[in-house]
């Protein structure tokens, strides 16, 4: 890849997160000081998973939400984790196997696209997404997948980077994403993959964009949360 690569393609993307899956996981704790977890679990309990539930973590990665959703739904509960990168979801496969407690033992990890997704319609009670919106190639396509493959009732969250309104937070975040988050990832090799964030965040539609969007889709409920300040946001949906 070049050093101005963008990663429009979907192949591109699918070799993006191929590339980051061996350090997804220490750069996030690195890059958030560990905030992302909580900013995880809020995404989590917005999506109104319950026990018993049977639940899709759409862009799963390395699994981080899926556990997540595995905890709340219990050993009653069913978990599935869809990712287009296969490094991503092996990530994930060796972390269910090193965690205990029959909550993750209903769990499984399937390889596939966030716009054609493999699955009848109705046929879960909660979803989820985790920095995975932004990077599709079509957001009202994957918003209509989302809708079709939920309950009628039941809830879907949405935890991204914001596009921040406000022009101090902007410029903040633009200038962590230029001093912080893409020299430390250039101290594990992946200056090009991470140089991607703030392209992808500027075009990424924002808080009320995203609400327009899921509305039109026919969602009865669209709330888009500002988190951290408004660098990051979590799109909270009904069906």
């Amino acid at each position: 890849m070049s050093s101005e690569a963008t990663f429009q393609t979907a192949e591109e993307r699918q070799q993006l997160f191929n590339s980051i899956a061996p350090a997804y996981d220490k750069l996030n704790d690195l890059l958030s000081l560990g905030q992302h977890r909580v900013w995880k679990r809020m995404a989590v309990t917005w999506s109104r998973a319950k026990t018993g539930d049977n639940v899709l973590d759409i862009c799963c990665g390395s699994g981080d939400l899926s556990f997540l959703l595995a905890e709340r739904v219990g050993l009653s509960g069913k978990v599935t984790g869809l990712d287009f990168a296969k490094e991503q979801l092996a990530v994930a496969s060796e972390r269910q196997k090193a965690k205990t407690g029959g909550c993750y033992n209903n769990m499984r990890w399937l390889q596939g696209d966030a716009l054609e997704l493999p699955f009848a319609n109705e046929e879960f009670d909660a979803i989820t997404v985790g920095y995975g919106l932004r990077n599709v190639s079509d957001i009202p396509r994957a918003l209509e997948e989302i809708y079709r493959v939920l309950k009628p009732g039941s809830s879907a969250s949405i935890l991204d980077f914001n596009r921040p309104s406000n022009m101090f937070v902007s410029q903040l975040q633009g200038w962590m994403l230029d001093n912080v988050v893409v020299p430390a990832a250039t101290q594990f090799g992946l200056h090009e993959e991470y140089a991607y964030l703030k392209d992808s965040i500027a075009r990424f539609p924002n808080g009320v964009e995203q609400e327009m969007l899921a509305r039109t889709v026919g969602f009865s409920r669209a709330v888009h949360y500002e988190l951290a300040g408004g660098l990051m946001g979590t799109l909270v949906l009904r069906k």
